[in-house]
C-alpha cells in the first residue's frame, strides 16, 4: 500500500476550514533534572497550548517563548494576550482553504513569531486532519523516521561523561554540549579524548563576543561538527568574522527568524550549518523557506528543540523529514525530560532514529486530557 494510502478518513470541507473557537492554556511540566544553559537553568517546562476548533477538528500546538525574554524577546505573558486579544479574534469565525491563507491575519503585525507560529502551526495540524494525511504529507516530508541526537545541558566533568555513555548506549547519533564562558575548553577537551570518534557539537547560547575569539579558536582543535551561536542572539556580522577564523562550521539559531536572515548569513559567510525551530521564525512556511534557501546555498539545516513536550515534539519530527534535514536534530526520547507526557503515545527514540508519530493524521499524537488537566495552570475559551 502506498504510504498515504492509510486508514485516515478524509473530512476536507468546501470552501475550507471555519475556524469557530479555540482553547488557550499555560502547561507547566517539571522536568526530571534541571537544565542548566550558559543563561540560567530551567526545572519546569512552562508554555502555552493552543487547540484550535472548527466543524469537528481539532488542530494543537505549542508555543515556545519563555516565561522572561531570556532566548529571545517574546514572553509568556506577552503571548497570551496578544493571542487572546488580537491574533484569535483576527481568524476566529472564519474560514481557511489553507494554512497560507492565514498570512494576511499573521503577517501585519511585527515580530512575535512565536505567538504567530502556535497559530499557524495549530491550523497546518487542523489542515492535515482534514486532507485524512499526517502532517509530514502535506510538508512535504519523506521516510518513516528522523536521526536524533542530545542536547546535553552544563553539568560538571564526570557527570558529563556520565551522561555521554548512557546517550551512546541509547545510540544517539550527535553528541551537543552546552558551554559557557569558563565552561567549555576543559570540558569539551575531557570529552573528546574519551570519545575521539563521536559526532560532536557545542552550543554557546549566545555567550561569548569578538574578545573571545582564541577561546572559539583553542574550540577549532577538537573536530567539532559546528559551533552554534556563539556570539548575540541579534547578530550575524561578527559571526562572519568568527567564521571566517575556524575551520570549524558556524551554526546559527537565535539569528536567524527568516529566509532572509538565513540568506544573509550564508552570503556573508557567517554561518555553514542553520538551526530551524519553527517557534522561532513563525511557523512552518517560514521553516520550509529557510529549509529551501538553506538548500540552494548548500547548506544543512537541523531541527533544534525548545524542550518541548509531546505536541511541539511532534511537531517539530514532522517537519525534520524534509530533505535537507540532513544532520541529527534535538528531538530525542521524551522520556529523558518529562515523568510523564501530555500526549497518550510515547514519543521515544531507538537508535538514534525517532519514529514519525503516525496514529492518524496531522501530527498523529492525541492529548491525555486528564494529565494535561492536572498540569495545567491556566485555560480560557476564545469565541464559545
Amino acid at each position: 500500500m502506498p504510504e498515504h494510502s492509510t486508514a485516515f478518513a478524509p473530512t476536507a470541507l468546501r470552501g475550507g476550514i471555519l475556524i469557530e473557537a479555540a482553547e488557550l492554556r499555560i502547561v507547566s511540566l517539571p522536568l526530571l533534572t534541571p537544565f542548566v544553559i550558559s543563561s540560567g537553568t530551567m526545572t519546569c517546562k512552562t508554555f502555552p497550548l493552543l487547540v484550535l476548533k472548527g466543524e469537528g477538528l481539532e488542530g494543537i500546538a505549542e508555543a515556545v517563548m519563555d516565561p522572561t525574554p531570556d532566548y529571545l524577546e517574546e514572553t509568556i505573558p506577552g503571548a497570551m494576550a496578544f493571542l487572546r486579544d488580537v491574533l484569535l479574534p483576527s481568524i476566529i469565525g472564519k474560514r481557511f482553504a489553507s494554512p497560507y491563507e492565514l498570512e494576511p491575519y499573521l503577517a501585519p503585525w511585527r515580530g512575535n513569531r512565536m505567538a504567530k507560529a502556535v497559530v499557524e502551526m495549530a491550523f497546518w495540524d487542523m489542515w492535515s486532519k482534514s486532507l485524512g494525511i499526517p502532517l509530514k504529507a502535506a510538508l512535504g516530508g519523506v521516510g518513516n523516521s528522523v536521526d536524533v541526537g542530545v542536547s546535553l545541558g552544563i553539568a560538571p566533568i564526570e557527570k558529563t561523561l556520565d551522561r555521554i555513555d548512557e546517550a551512546l548506549a541509547s545510540g544517539y547519533k550527535r553528541t551537543k554540549l552546552k558551554i559557557a564562558q569558563g565552561h567549555d575548553v576543559k570540558i569539551v577537551e575531557a570529552v573528546r579524548n574519551q570519545y575521539p570518534d563521536i559526532k560532536l557539537t557545542v552550543d554557546a547560547n549566545t555567550d561569548y563576543g569578538l574578545a573571545d575569539l582564541p577561546v572559539l579558536q583553542a574550540l577549532d582543535g577538537f573536530n567539532l561538527d559546528y559551533i552554534e551561536q556563539p556570539l548575540a542572539f541579534d547578530d550575524i556580522h561578527d559571526h562572519a568574522q568568527v567564521q571566517a577564523s575556524l575551520k570549524t562550521a558556524i551554526c546559527l539559531d537565535e539569528s536567524i527568524r527568516s529566509a532572509s536572515d538565513a540568506r544573509k548569513a550564508l552570503e556573508m559567510r557567517a554561518a555553514r550549518v542553520i538551526n530551524i525551530k519553527v517557534g522561532r521564525v513563525g511557523g512552518f512556511a517560514a521553516a520550509r523557506a529557510i529549509h529551501d534557501t538553506s538548500a540552494a546555498f548548500g547548506a544543512p539545516v537541523w531541527c533544534g528543540g525548545m524542550l518541548e513536550a509531546g505536541i511541539g515534539r511532534a511537531h517539530n519530527i514532522h517537519l525534520a523529514t524534509l530533505a535537507n534535514f540532513t544532520k541529527p536534530g534535538d528531538t530525542s526520547s521524551a522520556s529523558r525530560y518529562f515523568k510523564r507526557d501530555i500526549i497518550n503515545e510515547p514519543l521515544e527514540a531507538s537508535n538514534g532514529e525517532m519514529p514519525v508519530p503516525a496514529t492518524g493524521p496531522g501530527i498523529g499524537v492525541t492529548l491525555d486530557h486528564d494529565y494535561l488537566k492536572s498540569v495545567t495552570d491556566h485555560v480560557e475559551e476564545i469565541g464559545t
